[in-house]
């Protein structure tokens, strides 16, 4: 499986959403699946600054994915904290 990174809200939004679609999912079954509403679902995919970290971590866990945090930076070396 392939890494995507998200340095920005809207990337993370997007990746979700590719995942989605690659699982051949609805935003209405996802949604069920980890107890939101489509329309919901559609606002996260769209702009998840607006909602909690524990919605995310919610449709992570329903599209079988995971967040990990590493240094940025090619030298693996942190650029901000």
């Amino acid at each position: 499986m392939t890494d995507f990174v998200a340095r920005t809200p809207e990337q993370l939004g997007a990746i979700l959403r590719g995942y989605r679609h690659e699982r051949q999912l609805s935003q209405k079954g996802v949604g069920s699946q980890c107890g939101l509403s489509q329309a919901a679902l559609s606002q996260i995919e769209s702009d998840p600054t607006t909602t909690s970290l524990s919605r995310i971590y919610r449709i992570l866990s329903t599209l079988d994915l995971e967040l990990v945090v590493r240094p940025k930076g090619p030298d693996g070396q942190k650029t901000e904290w």
